[in-house]
């Protein structure tokens, strides 16, 4: 496992970190623990949950692994709030601290390590938001903030904001990023970087070299290989599924498998490995919150994270240029 430094956390930070929508609802209480402890003990020191997920299971189930197995010094433990309901938008002042009460409980914890806000309302002023995550952090309940699914461009006002008062800023970003271009929000207000529509997000990521975590990495299992040209008809009934085909199976993405594949097939890896490590090769201060199942694929994970791709493999794996 590789580790790095994110502001504010004094803990390493792994660059392969287990995504947690699946704790407490696809896998059961005994399956989550064992999935748990199978990423600790590959080196797995870092979760992403968020207040929504599993209408709470999730951090609840997380809540009751840290405590049992006495390893809360030890995690670093990313959550997130703020996501809007099916009512309203909650980038409220109000909503955050409630959503962070909550997670809180459900964790067992007085603190969280990364506080990340799940979505964005680009009609409600920064000002209250910095405000209110200030007053969190310096009380203790959170080391650092962030956020996921926030253009560069509001970031950018925010810590203008926190700059010219002397308060703190988000210090690390969520946003999706992967070889694949997104053609369409897999769920609503989501933010990607991915493709032409990303160009400038990238160039200030990798200016400014904040941490950018990108979730879904593997376009929510795009490059697993059960997405192909001839077979998209047979899904749709599961939510990731239709998210696949919506968002990612289009001729441009399965050119990009393709030639993942070729490449995959030369090194000894899968097409899998080849897209996570095009990420992770990126020029940009990179992790990837990835959600296996299993520990055999999280162990994939870091193996993916350990291949170095040259700048020219890695145009031509985003159809850049004809030949490598």
């Amino acid at each position: 496992m590789i580790y790095e430094e994110i502001t504010g956390i004094h803990k390493p930070v792994a660059r392969i970190i287990q995504g947690t929508t699946m704790i407490g609802s696809d896998l059961n209480d005994a399956e989550s623990f064992a999935l748990l402890d199978q990423v600790y003990e590959l080196g797995g020191n870092t979760l992403d949950t968020a207040h929504v997920y599993g209408g709470g299971k999730s951090e609840r189930v997380i809540g009751q692994w840290l405590q049992a197995r006495g390893l809360r010094d030890k995690m670093v433990i990313i959550t997130k709030g703020g996501a809007h309901s099916e009512d309203r938008r909650r980038m409220t002042p109000f909503d955050i601290t409630s959503d962070l009460f909550d997670s809180l409980a459900r964790l067992k914890t007085d603190y969280i390590d990364l506080y990340l806000l799940h979505r964005d309302d680009p009609d409600v002023s920064v000002e209250p938001i910095i405000n209110v995550l200030n007053e969190h952090q310096q009380a203790g309940r959170i080391h650092a903030f962030g956020t996921s699914n926030w253009s560069h461009q509001r970031m950018e006002a925010a810590s203008a904001y926190a700059q010219t008062n002397g308060l703190a800023s988000f210090v690390a970003s969520s946003p999706q990023y992967s070889l694949a271009e997104s053609h369409a929000e897999p769920w609503p207000l989501c933010i990607s970087i991915s493709g032409v529509n990303g160009v400038e997000a990238r160039k200030w990521y990798e200016k400014t070299q904040m941490p950018l975590l990108a979730w879904s990495p593997l376009a929510s299992g795009f490059f697993s290989g059960r997405f192909q040209r001839d077979n998209l008809h047979a899904f749709g009934e599961r939510e990731w599924d239709e998210v696949v085909v919506r968002t990612y199976a289009k001729e441009t993405n399965f050119q990009r498998l393709d030639r993942a594949a070729i490449l995959a097939s030369e090194k000894g890896v899968t097409p899998a490995h080849i897209a996570l490590a095009y990420v992770i090769n990126q020029p940009m201060n990179m992790f990837s919150v990835v959600g296996p199942h299993s520990a055999g694929k999280f162990a994939a994970n870091i193996e993916a994270a350990n291949i170095r791709l040259t700048p020219q493999e890695m145009d031509w794996l985003d159809l850049k240029i004809d030949n490598r």
